[in-house]
């Protein structure tokens, strides 16, 4: 098994609530990265044998044994964010755009399982245009906010964003996030908000627009009784009460605690972090009151 240490990553939109969790005294945290694996970036490893090196340093050395030989970099993303404003309105691209434009296999798919809800009881997901006519009408007047439609959220609930949906995370929420394929973000619209050199943030609008499928909206599910939802590339399952686990599954999971606590190679693992489990392997002793564990799927 692997413990990794978390990364806190600023952003504009962010705030104090995952600070406590960090071990920083950030107070813009958007995302507390639990597993991170991209080109110059990636989560140290904090238990032995590979104790100081990074996730991208060691990835490849057993990659093969769990079919991932033509990622890169360790394939899923996890993180708890935290929105204390709106996000950008944004779409992401789907496999053939990210092929075709990024020259990356996949496009990219996250979901959310909502710790707290947002403030407005709603974030901003899909498009309420009727056609394409309506969508360039929109467009051309440069109305983003009003062609994106709303989707109640509570805490508890779990949604899946596919690739082509504009969507936004709203004020207030937090949420433990996973995210599979490529790293891209397009953004139509971002408040007009300005960096801390006064610049605004860059945006994509000829990509997103290229990305946008107006048919797009996600749903609102609850983890069933099995604990566990399938999408297409990868798996999440819900944990509660628990005081060992053990990967029952052929393939690594990331198991990440949300509350509770316990210690995995004499390194104590608190709210926030992930630890990497082989097929078969098990924590024991464990204070897990609430957790998930993600794996990829196939």
């Amino acid at each position: 098994m692997l413990v990794l240490e978390t990364i806190c990553h600023e952003t504009l939109w962010g705030g104090p609530r995952l600070t406590p969790l960090s071990g920083t005294v950030c107070t813009k945290i958007g995302h507390l990265y639990s597993v991170l694996s991209r080109n110059g970036i990636s989560n140290r490893i904090l238990n032995a044998p590979y104790g100081g090196k990074t996730l991208n340093e060691v990835f490849g050395l057993w990659k093969r044994d769990f079919h991932m030989d033509r990622y890169d970099w360790f394939p899923l993303t996890v993180a708890l964010t935290s929105a204390d404003e709106n996000l950008s309105i944004q779409v992401h691209p789907n496999d053939e755009m990210a092929s075709g434009i990024e020259h990356m296999a996949r496009g990219k798919r996250e979901s959310w399982y909502f710790l707290s809800p947002p403030e407005s009881g709603w974030i901003l997901n899909g498009c309420v245009c009727a056609d394409e006519e309506e969508k360039e009408r929109f467009l051309a007047a440069g109305k983003y906010r009003e062609m994106t439609d709303t989707l109640e959220v509570k805490a508890g609930d779990y949604v899946f964003v596919p690739p082509g949906t504009l969507h936004s995370l709203t004020a207030g929420s937090l949420v433990y996030e996973i995210e599979e394929g490529a790293d891209f973000t397009y953004r139509f619209y971002d408040y007009d908000r300005k960096d801390s050199d006064g610049n605004l943030r860059e945006l994509q609008v000829d990509k997103a627009v290229m990305a946008l499928d107006i048919r797009r909206k996600s749903v609102c599910r609850r983890y069933p009784a099995s604990g566990e939802i399938v999408e297409e590339t990868y798996v999440t399952k819900k944990l509660s009460q628990l005081a060992e686990y053990r990967n029952a599954s052929g393939t690594l999971e990331c198991l990440t605690l949300l509350e509770g606590g316990f210690v995995c190679g004499g390194v104590p693992v608190t709210p926030g972090m992930t630890v990497l489990l082989w097929p078969g392997e098990t924590v024991r002793g464990a204070e897990i009151r609430s957790a998930i564990a993600a794996r990829l799927r196939g």
